[in-house]
């Protein structure tokens, strides 16, 4: 009999932790989609280029619970975001958005994963910004630019343009990569991590609640 209860007791708190996790990812991912509406537009970059920190709660949510609640975060927030809003981008923007994000937030997950301190948090959030910017840029070279282009049928000249209109250095695609796209995900990347140094450690423990 005793077997029998704690094998119902176990099954019952591992049903709880389920829920739990459920419920504070989709918690995260409501507060990503709010924080992605406030928008800080650059002066180096396309007016398209701007940054917001729905990062925050995505990366939050890969220290506390791992990287797959970080990407399910990042699902949700486009997901709600392109319930809520529509998409002015032929959806390429939400799709770059949850790719790049990704990038950012799952390489500082696995980095503090193996060790949990601030020395490697930082170290995760350092390398994870690295990796968002080449990720970034390999993207938008390759994939996302012309898909934009493409989607709006207008060529990658245009982009160009609307680039070299708010940075003289960008000439063509390499340079607008170069002065535009690397630039505004080092700066976001630097932007969410230092966020998220200051207020973890207040949130983290309620978010491991068991």
């Amino acid at each position: 009999m005793s077997t029998n209860v704690a094998t119902q007791n176990k099954s019952n708190t591992a049903g709880m932790s389920k829920v739990r996790f459920i419920t504070q990812v989709g918690m995260l991912g409501a507060i990503a989609v709010i924080l992605m509406a406030f928008e800080i537009p650059l002066p180096f970059a396309p007016a398209f280029y701007k940054i917001d920190f729905s990062e925050v709660p995505a990366l939050i949510g890969c220290f506390a619970m791992g990287p797959a609640a970080g990407a399910m975060i990042e699902l949700i927030k486009i997901v709600l975001h392109l319930l809520i809003s529509g998409t002015s981008t032929a959806g390429v923007g939400d799709i770059a958005n949850f790719a790049i994000g990704c990038a950012f937030i799952l390489p500082a997950a696995w980095i503090y994963k193996a060790k949990h301190s601030r020395k490697s948090a930082m170290i995760g959030m350092a390398a994870g910004t690295v990796f968002m910017a080449f990720i970034g840029c390999f993207l938008n070279a390759y994939v996302l630019l012309p898909a934009y282009a493409k989607a709006f049928s207008m060529p990658i000249d245009a982009l160009v343009g609307m680039g070299t209109a708010v940075n003289g250095h960008i000439t063509n695609l390499l340079t607008f990569v170069v002065f535009a796209v690397a630039p505004f995900n080092l700066l976001k990347g630097a932007m969410v991590s230092a966020v998220v140094l200051l207020i973890y450690k207040k949130i983290s423990p309620i978010l491991k609640m068991r």
